[in-house]
């Protein structure tokens, strides 16, 4: 299982909100690129990069901040948060990010997801943000109310190869991850699961490896010291 540790970008800083709300956002630090090379250092491969500002208002305000982070550490970067047009993922792609991760736009066009993977194939990937059993939309601020087991079939079906699913109930809450649904959906489908939201302690990645889980986004145990990187990716192995 691979771990993806996150940074979450707000205005140039490294951030975290508690379950989604941007009135409950944490800054930990002022240097991104900086967060990304400890991650490099601790052993880890891969960063998962949210532009929140870019998911709350469908721009991409962080995008150079995206490209230095890929560019000067290396790592597999994969980018979510605005990316609604097929424009905006050919500006990231050219610029060497790994993937970039669908949210809103493939909730509300089916026809881009198909469009936007038939392009590019499997640096194509779509983030599912489930809320009370629904797909969660612009920033996790409005409810789809599509069916979250429902749209992974729409979107298997679509060629996506990697899926990553929130469970925002846990996000940012440092209570555990939601080891059922991440069993559930590995049952479900085929494609690659990245779990996300709550991955708080060692034990939630032990769980999550035993699940054959694809892998797993550490955002705020990583932030506030609750799990060790390189421990946990020695225990995802």
């Amino acid at each position: 299982m691979l771990i993806f540790p996150a940074i979450d970008m707000y205005e140039g800083q490294a951030v975290r909100l508690f379950k989604g709300d941007y009135a409950q956002k944490t800054v930990y630090s002022d240097d991104p690129v900086s967060v990304a090379f400890d991650f490099r250092k601790a052993g880890a491969t891969h960063v998962h990069l949210v532009d929140l500002e870019g998911a709350k208002f469908g721009s991409t305000p962080n995008f150079d901040l995206v490209c230095r982070i890929k560019n000067e550490t290396g790592l597999f970067a994969e980018i979510g948060g605005g990316i609604r047009d097929m424009k905006v993922i050919e500006k990231y792609l050219s610029s060497g990010i790994d993937r970039v991760i669908l949210g809103t736009a493939a909730v509300t066009s089916e026809g881009f997801v198909a469009e936007a993977v038939k392009e590019y194939g499997r640096k194509i990937a779509v983030g599912i943000d489930i809320k009370d059993g629904c797909v969660a939309i612009k920033g996790w601020t409005q409810s789809s109310g599509i069916d979250a087991f429902e749209f992974c079939e729409k979107m298997q079906e679509c060629g996506i190869g990697t899926l990553i699913c929130t469970d925002i109930s846990k996000d940012g809450a440092m209570k555990g991850t939601n080891r059922e649904l991440y069993k559930e959906l590995s049952k479900r489908f085929t494609i690659d699961i990245v779990a996300s939201g709550g991955v708080s302690s060692i034990d939630d990645v032990k769980a999550l490896r035993e699940l054959d889980i694809y892998g797993a986004i550490i955002g705020k145990a990583y932030y506030t010291g609750a799990i060790g990187l390189r421990d946990a990716i020695e225990v995802a192995k």
